[in-house]
C-alpha cells in the first residue's frame, strides 16, 4: 500500500481506454475522403474548431437555409454483427440530404458524429469513407464531424451515427406543398430496399424465424439475404434536383418511419386527402418476403415500410409527361402511386393485390 509520501500509479487517458493517437491517426487517414467532397463553396479541409461554407460562392444570392439531422438506426446492429460498415455511412448521408431536397433544398454540407467504446480505426475509416461517398452522391462538402471515444458506454464493437446537413434555396422557391390540391398525381421513386426504418422489426423477425442471414436470400438466390438487408438507402437529390428548379414538382414526401400512411400527409395542405392505390405497383420480392415471414397487416406494411417507394412527388396534371420523363432519363423508376382528392387532410393507402395480401381488399388511413 503506497504512503501519503509516496506517488501512486501515474494515470493517463489512454489507461482509460482513450487513445488521443488512435483519434489524430484517423483524421489523417479521412483526408483524403474529406477532400474528394469539394464542391463550391467549401474547401473540405478538416482539423479546425469548425467548417466554413461560402453560400455565394455556390451561387446562392438571397437564400433560406434549411437543416437537418438524422441517424441510420438499429440498421447499424446488422452492420456491426456481420462486418457491413462499407455503406451505413451512406445510409446516414441519405437519410439528411433527402429531408432537405423535399424542401426544395440543395445540400450544401455535412458533418458527422461517429461514437464509440474504443476507436478501431479500421472500421471507423470504412463508415467515414461511405459517409464521403454519400456526400458525392448527394453533390454536398463534408466540412467536419467528430469522433467519440467513450469506454463504457457502448459494448464492445459497437458504434453510434449521427449526421447533420445543411442546405440551401433562394427565397419563394421553397416547396411548402401549398400549391398542391384535388387533381394532382402522386407518383413514386423505387426504393433500393428497407432503406434505414423499420430495422427494429426486421432483427426481430431474424431472430425468431432463425433466418440464415449468410446465405442466398430466399426472394432472390443470386444474394446473401444480409447484403438484400443492408443495401444502403437511395439518395434522391441529384435527380429531383433539375425538377425542383424547373418548377415541375409542388410537393416531396420522403417515406422514412411512418411509411407512406404518415408521411405523405406532412406535406399536404388542409383539405387535401393523398389516395394511395398500392395496385398501381408491385411491391418488391424484398417487402413480400418481409410480410410473409411476420404475417404483416397491409396497413401495417404501409405504416412501416416504404413498401417499394423511397420518395412521392405531387405533380400537376399537366406537369405529369414531363416529370416523368425527365426522372426516367435520368435512371429512376417511377412509379404511380395515386392522386389527391378533396378531404381531410390524411393519406388513405388501398389494395387487393395478392402480392400484398392473401385477403382480398384492405385499407388504411391516417389523419395527419
Amino acid at each position: 500500500m503506497a504512503s501519503e509520501d509516496t506517488p501512486g500509479e501515474s494515470y493517463t487517458y489512454a489507461k482509460a481506454g482513450v487513445s488521443i493517437e488512435a483519434g489524430n491517426a484517423l483524421v489523417k487517414a479521412i483526408g483524403p475522403l474529406v477532400k474528394a467532397t469539394r464542391r463550391p463553396g467549401a474547401d473540405a479541409e478538416i482539423g479546425g474548431f469548425g467548417g466554413f461554407f461560402d453560400p455565394r460562392a455556390a451561387g446562392y444570392t438571397d437564400p433560406l437555409l434549411v437543416a437537418a439531422n438524422d441517424g441510420v438506426g438499429t440498421k447499424l446492429k446488422l452492420a456491426i454483427d456481420h462486418d457491413r460498415h462499407d455503406t451505413v455511412g451512406i445510409d446516414l448521408v441519405a437519410m439528411c440530404v433527402n429531408d432537405l431536397i423535399v424542401q426544395g433544398a440543395e445540400p450544401l454540407f455535412f458533418l458527422d458524429y461517429f461514437a464509440t467504446g474504443k476507436l478501431e480505426n479500421g472500421v471507423a475509416e470504412r463508415v467515414i469513407a461511405g459517409i464521403a461517398e454519400g456526400c458525392k452522391q448527394a453533390g454536398c462538402a463534408l466540412i467536419g464531424g467528430e469522433t467519440a471515444e467513450m469506454p463504457g458506454m457502448y459494448a464492445a464493437g459497437d458504434y453510434d451515427l449521427a449526421g447533420f446537413c445543411v442546405g440551401a434555396v433562394e427565397r419563394g422557391e421553397q416547396l411548402t406543398g401549398d400549391k398542391v390540391g384535388p387533381g394532382h398525381v402522386l407518383i413514386g421513386l423505387a426504393s433500393s430496399g428497407v432503406h434505414s426504418n423499420g430495422y427494429s422489426l426486421v432483427r426481430r423477425l431474424a431472430a425468431d424465424k432463425g433466418w440464415k442471414l449468410d446465405r442466398p436470400a430466399l426472394f432472390d438466390q443470386d444474394r446473401l439475404l444480409i447484403d438484400a438487408l443492408i443495401e444502403p438507402t437511395r439518395i434522391y437529390v441529384k435527380t429531383l434536383l433539375p425538377l425542383v428548379r424547373a418548377g415541375l414538382v409542388d410537393a416531396m414526401a420522403h417515406i422514412t418511419g411512418g411509411g407512406l400512411l404518415e408521411n405523405i400527409p406532412r406535406v399536404l395542405p388542409a383539405g387535401s386527402h393523398a389516395l394511395v392505390d398500392a395496385d398501381g405497383w408491385e411491391q418488391p420480392r424484398l417487402m413480400a418476403f418481409l410480410q410473409a415471414q411476420g404475417n404483416i397487416e397491409p396497413g401495417e406494411m404501409a405504416r412501416t415500410f416504404n413498401c417499394g417507394v423511397g420518395m412521392v412527388l405531387a405533380v400537376a396534371p399537366e406537369n405529369l409527361a414531363t416529370a416523368t420523363a425527365a426522372l426516367e432519363a435520368a435512371g429512376e423508376q417511377v412509379l404511380r402511386v395515386g392522386t389527391i382528392v378533396a378531404g381531410e387532410k390524411g393519406c388513405t393507402v388501398r389494395g387487393s393485390q395478392e402480392s400484398w395480401s392473401a385477403r382480398a381488399d384492405w385499407e388504411a388511413t391516417h389523419l395527419g
